[in-house]
């Protein structure tokens, strides 16, 4: 077999090493691409709960928050720090740990959370989506939706919610298709656009009633015994659901940080993810806090505090506010999306089948999955308890990337072969034993039934915020002790 013939079954053009000119993106992108992953109405509502809901010492939260995020910021540099040097994607470095055809399968555990997931995050953008039409029929003519055509539902939905569920769709995937420079432009253009959404939403919320908030915020600043022994437990905790937050994003890192310009410009953007963090969390604190106060004021009953967006402005009865935070809430999910679930899927699908699938057959299939996955969520998807299998799927990525971190770091010493990563030649460095290297696989399986037991074991549940990170220092010590000599 020739040279050329064993690289065709592992090349595509998508995930070979980038052009050095390409590298583009520097501190300010992943500033933005930061953002963007903290941007979501998940993150809002759990930023908002942890400050307001649960009687916390703001500073105790904070200093969580803060070892959380320190501690993501530390192991990004590590897993982005390999993908920015070689200009490679995660799945095409987990060929040197896991064998050109055992990265092939395990990658694409990634993927199928990845698919399943943008399935999920796109019926929701369609939910907000088709608020924006109903208040569009609703404007025209009031009595247009009594009529029985919307009266009609499959698969819990009615026309106007297949409608906008194809939308969703169909404008993701004609964005995300169009390739990594777009992608860029998206991630930096939404961040911003998000930011000054909330801007101008913190300004409504507090233009009438800024004395009140203000007053209310420093009673929130309590300095006193922050470090206690008595706060050590939250701060554990909340570092915990911090890091369990951003955790989806970690292992494929390297998907982002290959088109970083250098080291440099990698650590300094990761360490924006802190100051993310921060602009965020008070962005949410003052506006839920801000939003109840108004409520209140204008004799709204609500029988809690509201830290879900949708559920603050659906309070507000004011539609011209609805629609303005509806478009920014859609900019925020679909750039998570994109981050999160969509890039991470693409790249675990061209590293499948890099022969059969480019960028835009690959956008094909992740439509046509997730149309299958949305259609079915409300109707039997979200009934079965599907999450938990997710979940469980999702214990192998704290083990593959305890796996990918020691053999870069500690057995191969940073150095990557960079022409047998696309070889399938028996002599090849990551061909193993038949393209699977079984120490790191039986490495991964090991961490996995640490991390896993986490979530399945119920005396164990104390610890699934750290599952992630048990899973990556059980399977990094096995993959060491397995493979160094």
């Amino acid at each position: 077999m020739t040279q050329e013939k064993a690289n065709i079954y592992l090349t595509n053009w998508e995930i070979v090493s980038v052009n050095p000119s390409d590298k583009k993106w520097n501190w300010k992108n992943l500033f933005c691409f930061w953002g963007n992953s903290v941007q979501s109405i998940i993150g809002f509502s759990l930023i908002a709960s942890l400050y307001l809901v649960y009687n916390l010492n703001f500073f105790v939260v904070l200093v969580g928050s803060l070892i959380g995020s320190l501690l993501v910021y530390f192991l990004c540099n590590l897993i982005g720090k390999p993908s920015q040097k070689h200009g490679i994607p995660f799945p095409v470095l987990l060929r040197t740990s896991l064998g050109i055809s055992g990265a092939r399968y395990v990658a694409l555990l990634r993927g199928l959370v990845g698919i399943f997931m943008f399935g999920v995050q796109t019926f929701f953008i369609s939910k907000s989506l088709g608020y924006l039409i109903r208040i569009g029929i609703h404007s025209f003519d009031q009595s247009i939706l009594d009529k029985e055509i919307f009266l009609i539902f499959f698969f819990s939905m009615n026309v106007v919610d297949w409608s906008a569920f194809f939308i969703a769709l169909l404008v993701q995937a004609l964005l995300f298709s169009k390739g990594h420079n777009f992608n860029k432009i998206f991630i930096s253009f939404s961040a911003l656009f998000v930011y000054a959404g909330l801007i101008i939403f913190l300004i409504i919320v507090i233009s009438e009633y800024h004395l009140s908030i203000s007053k209310e915020f420093q009673n929130m600043l309590v300095f006193e015994n922050i470090f206690s022994k008595q706060n050590t437990v939250p701060i554990v905790t909340i570092a915990g659901t911090i890091f369990a937050y951003f955790s989806i994003i970690i292992v494929n890192f390297g998907d982002f940080s290959r088109y970083v310009k250098n080291e440099k410009q990698l650590k300094i953007g990761n360490l924006t993810l802190l100051l993310n963090l921060i602009i965020f969390s008070l962005f949410s604190v003052l506006i839920v806090m801000g939003s109840d106060i108004i409520l209140k004021n204008n004799l709204i009953e609500i029988d809690r505090m509201l830290t879900n967006p949708t559920d603050i402005i659906g309070k507000f009865n004011n539609t011209f506010l609805t629609i303005i935070v509806i478009f920014f809430i859609l900019f925020a999910s679909a750039s998570t999306n994109l981050i999160a679930n969509y890039i991470p899927t693409q790249n675990s699908l061209l590293n499948f089948l890099p022969k059969n699938l480019d960028i835009k057959s690959s956008a094909l299939v992740i439509t046509f999955a997730g149309l299958i996955i949305g259609a079915l969520w409300t109707p039997l998807l979200s009934q079965i308890g599907i999450l938990s299998i997710i979940d469980t799927i999702g214990s192998f990525f704290g083990p593959i990337f305890g796996i990918v971190i020691s053999d870069y770091y500690l057995i191969n010493k940073s150095k990557i072969n960079n022409k047998d990563l696309y070889s399938s030649l028996p002599e090849g460095s990551y061909f193993f034993s038949n393209g699977w290297h079984i120490k790191g696989i039986y490495a991964l399986i090991i961490g996995f039934v640490f991390s896993a037991s986490t979530i399945w074991n119920i005396n164990l549940n104390f610890l699934q915020s750290y599952s992630w990170l048990i899973g990556a220092i059980m399977s990094s010590i096995t993959y060491y002790l397995l493979v160094s000599k």
